[in-house]
């Protein structure tokens, strides 16, 4: 009986040791160390995050030129074109008379002038931008760049990337060449009408401005008498009032459509700031913006007008930068994540949070890049033992011999009682 006694005797108090040791685990505020066991973690990784707008849009020229015909000054003759014609800059519109040649001929080599002056600041402006991109590439910590070239990128030169600031310079290269091409145009077309003007005291020739089509012509003389839409296609479409208070002028832009087999890159070239229709509380208010599409050399895939397209606005990316998966970030009135210590502890650590997008987020001041951090940070106490479940395949028989009798018994423990 005695051995018996003594058997429930040691079971009681075995009983009673566990039950008191899980009170003491369980019990709120209790100073006994608790184990977190985990099973989800990640590492804080050095990534590119992208923010962007999805939305769509529709293949359209990137500009109509309306031709007026003043009936009080001018004698109408006739058409030189018809709807649909492709014409150039230069090519003949129509003819009519006038008794204002001299007049005519003076504004007209006046506006040459002027146009060739603007020409030559655009070339002297590219000049500079080609001369920072050439020190950029050669010899960048000697890079200067002119003040009026610097506030036109409209980047912050000390704090953006050599990619970044290349990428806006070849952007701004870009629409320069664009102003300059359209103002070579119309130096050919008051070259044209000049010598119209000389040809023929009489008549006088009404010439394009630019390439194009002809849309449409009105035969009754009124205005406009002639419409002529480019031949360089452009996307347009429209922001929400949300997606407004993101998207500016000069962003790049992504687009895919069924009737093109290559995506197609550019930037946002112009945002209307009034709705497309009157504002009403009944309705959403629309903003149309379009985007100028870059050319892609000789092999360029001509667009059909009307296409429709899906578009990506990069509103903002970060290249490089310590991110975490968003759902390992308790967002508090300051926000922390939990990182996992070589020590076995999970400490709370508090984080500066940057760019959020795309399932990630950017740390500006927390863990470094490598860092093991816990993904489930709701289930976790600040400065608790942590343990992983066990990965079999890398268990080796050397390793536990290593443990002293303490540890192994304290491993098991902790084993059995986690939570």
């Amino acid at each position: 009986m005695s051995g018996k006694w003594k058997m429930a005797a040691v079971s009681i108090v075995s009983i009673v040791l566990i039950t008191v040791n899980l009170y003491l685990i369980e019990k709120k505020e209790s100073k006994v160390e608790r184990t977190v066991f985990v099973e989800n973690w990640t590492k804080v990784k050095k990534d590119t995050i992208t923010d962007t707008i999805q939305t769509n849009g529709v293949i359209k020229p990137v500009e109509e030129y309306d031709i007026y015909f003043d009936t009080k000054k001018n004698d109408f003759k006739k058409f030189l074109v018809k709807e649909g014609d492709a014409i150039t800059a230069g090519s003949s519109l129509f003819e009519y008379t006038t008794t204002e040649l001299d007049a005519l001929k003076a504004n007209l080599e006046a506006e040459k002038t002027a146009a060739e002056g603007e020409i030559a600041g655009i070339e002297e402006y590219i000049g500079k931008l080609r001369s920072y991109q050439g020190t950029m590439t050669s010899n960048p910590e000697k890079a200067t760049i002119d003040e009026s070239v610097e506030k036109n990128l409209n980047i912050d030169l000390k704090t953006s990337s050599s990619d970044l600031i290349k990428s806006n310079i070849e952007q701004e290269m870009y629409k320069q060449e664009l102003e300059k091409n359209s103002l070579n145009e119309k130096v050919k077309m008051l070259d044209a009408k000049l010598s119209s003007i000389e040809e023929q005291s009489s008549a006088i020739v009404s010439t394009s401005e630019a390439d194009g089509v002809v849309k449409n012509i009105n035969k009754n003389l009124n205005n406009p008498i002639i419409s002529i839409v480019s031949t360089n296609m452009a996307i347009e479409g429209d922001f929400s009032e949300e997606e407004m208070k993101k998207a500016e002028v000069g962003m790049t832009i992504k687009a895919s459509s069924s009737d093109s087999k290559k995506a197609l890159k550019g930037t946002i070239g112009r945002i209307h700031s009034y709705p497309a229709e009157e504002p009403s509380l009944k309705k959403d208010n629309r903003f149309p913006f379009q985007a100028l599409i870059e050319p892609e050399g000789e092999e360029t895939e001509a667009l059909l007008v009307g296409s429709k397209v899906n578009l990506t606005v990069i509103t903002n990316e970060k290249a490089g930068v310590p991110s975490i998966p968003i759902e390992a970030v308790q967002n508090h009135k300051q926000p922390y994540i939990y990182k996992l210590t070589k020590k076995g502890y999970v400490d709370k650590h508090y984080i500066t949070k940057g760019l959020k997008a795309e399932g990630k987020q950017e740390i500006i001041k927390g863990p470094s890049v490598g860092d093991v951090i816990l993904m489930e940070p709701d289930v976790a106490k600040n400065h608790s033992y942590f343990i992983t479940p066990i990965q079999f395949e890398k268990v080796k028989a050397a390793t536990y011999k290593k443990f002293t009798s303490r540890e192994k018994v304290r491993y098991l423990l902790l084993g059995i009682l986690e939570k």
